[in-house]
């Protein structure tokens, strides 16, 4: 991180597409803005950051499980509010289509692009069984202490 940049932090721990949307639009504006950003993925955010595709990894009984439950990347998350059985998430992406606002998979890559760290807790992906060839390339890997020294130095951080 540069030294006389502002500097934004952002722990995103829902795993809810509005949310994780709101998140990144955050990011991406700080960033745009010459922010040094960092969104630290925990529990439930770690599904944005997953792969689509099912990948065959050793798991445990339990992992195996929340590997089934929870969403498979940025694209299947539901809304906090209004999901309808999946078709709350289907009627927002329509409505962003028709104001041409990105999608949830283009603002991630619009953060990558724009050098925003996504970190990946550790900690969380040990307790529910996630593996780093089950998540997206080009990310970090860090715990909790990490985050904090980025907090540490940031004017902004938000909890998402």
């Amino acid at each position: 991180m540069g030294e006389n940049k502002e500097k934004t932090t952002i722990v995103l721990f829902s795993g809810d597409l509005d949310k994780a949307i709101a998140a990144f639009i955050i990011a991406n504006g700080a960033a745009a803005y010459d922010h040094d950003v960092t969104i630290f993925f925990t529990f439930w955010g770690l599904n944005a950051l997953r792969k689509d595709e099912p990948l065959k990894v050793k798991k445990g009984f339990l992992e195996g499980m929340f590997a089934k439950m929870m969403p498979r990347g940025a694209d299947k998350l539901g809304l906090s509010r209004m999901n309808f059985g999946g078709m709350g998430p289907q009627m927002i992406k329509h409505v962003m289509k028709k104001h041409n606002a990105l999608t949830l998979p283009q603002l991630i890559e619009l953060a990558q692009e724009q050098g925003v760290k996504l970190v990946a807790c550790t900690m969380t992906m040990d307790l529910l069984g996630l593996q780093k060839e089950e998540l997206m390339d080009d990310i970090e890997y860090a715990g909790v202490a990490a985050y904090l020294g980025d907090a540490a130095e940031a004017k902004v951080n938000l909890f998402i």
